[in-house]
């Protein structure tokens, strides 16, 4: 055993990189984490499932099954996060402080690296274990190597020929030191610049023990840079081949599963059904008799993709299982819907703040975007769990209150009086209720105007123009501002 204990399993993409078509996308992707795979685990096995009549009666699933399919899923994760991620990249494993796996780890390393020291420390020396570390070594070393390193390799093999190194081991005749500076050259030659620093630190180590353990160290960080090297090469091979082969699996986990896509079936129908109803209602004729069923136009595939999209900004991510096609990008749809649900609320202070301000700062493109800025600062934690947006809206309402004043005395206009300042602190505050009709307002337009793209390409109407919800808008402020 050696420091190399915690070597990724990421290695083995390195090796992969030279081999091409499907088999290369396995090799790249076998060493997902645990901690997406127990996710993925957890999702598909929740007892939240629909229940829905199959084709084929029932059958029992065995484990093997099971961990197969597993195993496929989280391979084609990290292939999906890898193609869709540019920045992804592995990271050296570190266990938390205190945590009992590093205690155990120190420990188990201490009385290795111990009974090492005890060993050359012998009369004469005893190198049986120090030899298979120079074998690891020159495994590593020989991993990194490209096909065409054909003189570095040979190079390797020579200096580091186990079976020579027994024989003078054996005589008395062994120079360790030599080894070590051969295996320092040779990690300098194949490093990564990054790590060029550490790799110098290890000609200032004089005695074998210690040296030996920060070689195994730096082997460990170059095995992850080379991880991240053979990422960024098969990428481009990735995004070719990233459809079919999320398609190909998907088709073998249905196979193994047939009620593996459920979630996925139901949030569809709920997609093609909200979109009917929508035809139906602006299908209707004047008079308000039913349409026939060939005045209805049929409902394209990309309309209903589309619109479930668009349902998945308003998914509830605590209560409804997310479908299983697009599992893998939950955290990123989440983020959207808290960016959409952030935009919301400083779209709404906006446009409340310029209905109430005189006519003229409306066209001060620099107060807008001032504003803009200064609400938007104050909203960034709004996801946290410790933010309350009530609190925020009266800080915000106050900000406000200031920022227009200053500006109506810059532009030469006629000061905000204290009542109007009273009603857009009140109206900014009833923006954290959900139910209030300028947030509503804020939130169902955008999402009006996308119903209407997605109805176009079913070969409907828009239902909403943007002169109508631009005077839907101001008949609501009218109201609020009696």
């Amino acid at each position: 055993m050696s420091e190399n204990l915690d070597k990724s399993n990421v290695n083995e993409a390195g090796k992969s990189k030279s081999n091409d078509s499907e088999q290369g996308l396995e090799d790249a992707v076998e060493g997902a984490d645990e901690a997406l795979q127990k996710a993925i685990k957890s999702d598909s096995s929740s007892p939240q499932r629909v229940q829905r009549p199959h084709s084929s009666p029932p059958r029992f699933v065995t484990v093997e099954e099971l961990l197969e399919t597993a195993r496929g899923v989280t391979n084609m994760a990290l292939a999906h996060e890898i193609v869709v991620n540019g920045d992804f990249q592995i990271k050296p494993v570190e266990l938390p402080e205190n945590s009992l796996k590093k205690r155990v780890k120190e420990i188990v390393h201490k009385a290795f690296w111990d009974c090492l020291s005890a060993q050359l420390s012998e009369d004469p020396p005893a190198y049986d274990h120090a030899i298979k570390l120079v074998g690891e070594i020159k495994e590593t070393l020989l991993s990194f190597l490209l096909p065409g390193h054909t003189r570095l390799r040979n190079q390797i093999t020579e200096v580091l020929d186990l079976d020579l190194i027994k024989q003078e081991a054996e005589n008395g005749a062994l120079d360790i030191s030599k080894l070590a500076e051969f295996i320092i050259g040779m990690m300098g030659t194949l490093c990564a610049p990054a790590r060029d620093e550490e790799v110098k630190k290890l000609k200032d180590i004089k005695e074998i023990v210690p040296l030996f353990r920060e070689i195994f160290s730096v082997l460990d960080l170059m095995k992850v840079d080379m991880a991240n090297f053979a990422i960024s090469s098969i990428r481009p091979h990735l995004m070719q081949q990233s459809v079919e082969y999320e398609r190909k699996k998907f088709q073998e986990i249905l196979e193994r599963q047939p009620n593996s896509l459920d979630f996925v079936t139901q949030w569809l129908e709920e997609a093609s059904e909200d979109l009917m109803t929508q035809k139906y209602k602006h299908a209707l004729p004047v008079g308000g008799a039913a349409a026939g069923s060939g005045d209805m136009p049929r409902l394209s595939p990309v309309a209903v993709q589309n619109y479930a999209y668009l349902k998945l900004l308003k998914w509830d991510h605590l209560q409804r299982p997310f479908p299983e096609t697009v599992l893998m990008d939950q955290s990123r749809f989440h983020e959207l819907q808290l960016q959409l649900e952030q935009l919301t609320v400083l779209g709404a202070v906006l446009l409340i703040t310029f209905s109430m301000a005189a006519p003229g700062i409306s066209s001060q493109a620099d107060f807008a975007e001032k504003l803009k800025m200064i609400v938007k600062i104050l909203l960034t934690d709004m996801h946290l769990p410790s933010f309350h947006l009530k609190d925020v809206l009266t800080t915000i309402g106050e900000k406000v209150c200031l920022e227009v004043s200053s500006c109506l005395s810059l532009c030469g206009s006629s000061p905000f009086t204290t009542d109007k300042e009273t009603v857009l602190k009140g109206q900014i505050q009833a923006v954290a209720s959900p139910d209030d009709p300028i947030r509503r307002i804020m939130g169902t337009f955008g999402e009006g105007r996308q119903q209407g793209y997605a109805l176009r390409g079913a070969g409907g109407q828009s239902p909403l123009k943007k002169p109508e919800g631009l005077v839907g808008v101001k008949v609501l402020m009218g109201e609020k501002m009696v």
